[in-house]
């Protein structure tokens, strides 16, 4: 998928005040910058931002941070953001290097509608991969857990091999999210997209 160029989003980005714009200088401390000891959720390939911001306002007890690496997709996340919101903060990354941002402070973590880099020489890119379910071990500060969602069946499919595979135990499936129960469901901008056009919306919450 081409991105739009935003004009001014690298400049928007680092003026803004919800925007990390050091995370490793706070690896190990992000106590200190929320300024309490709440939990923290991350969400790693955040996009615009609905889920994110949705999570923040519904669960201020949790603090949550979206990571995404694309200047012109994070930008308008924060322009969504339209009131304060101390529990929400923004890093603009690439999660190749999510190791060196959290060291045993998350509780955990989202993949939502990651690119599921369909071509098999590329399976290694995948948000649920071995590789990177390795560099997630030390995010955790606890009991590891991730939540997914995505359209793309065959990722879905791959997935659920990857986390039994790595040891992981299934909580939650959902084969069609809009036919179960949505009582503690947030959607992302890609959801909404999807299940308008009639595609089911897969789920799995995984714990270790």
């Amino acid at each position: 998928m081409r991105l739009k160029h935003v004009k001014g989003a690298h400049e928007k980005i680092e003026a803004s005040e919800i925007v990390i714009k050091n995370p490793e200088d706070y690896k190990g401390k992000y106590q200190e910058l929320f300024l309490n000891d709440h939990p923290i959720h991350i969400e790693i390939g955040t996009g615009k931002g609905d889920f994110i911001i949705g999570m923040a306002r519904k669960y201020p007890m949790i603090n949550f941070i979206g990571i995404e690496k694309y200047d012109s997709v994070l930008v308008r996340a924060i322009e969504k953001v339209e009131e304060p919101l101390p529990n929400l903060k923004f890093i603009r990354a690439d999660a190749t290097y999510i190791e060196e941002m959290f060291d045993h402070e998350v509780d955990v973590i989202y993949l939502n509608f990651s690119d599921p880099w369909p071509k098999k020489r590329h399976a290694h890119r995948r948000l649920t991969s071995p590789e990177f379910l390795k560099r997630y071990d030390s995010l955790f500060c606890h009991q590891k857990e991730i939540v997914m969602k995505t359209d793309n069946r065959k990722l879905f499919e791959y997935s659920l091999i990857s986390f039994n595979e790595y040891g992981y135990h299934f909580e939650e499936i959902s084969l069609d999210l809009y036919h179960d129960d949505l009582t503690d469901n947030v959607a992302t901008e890609y959801e909404k997209k999807f299940h308008d056009l009639g595609f089911p919306i897969y789920k799995i919450k995984v714990y270790k």
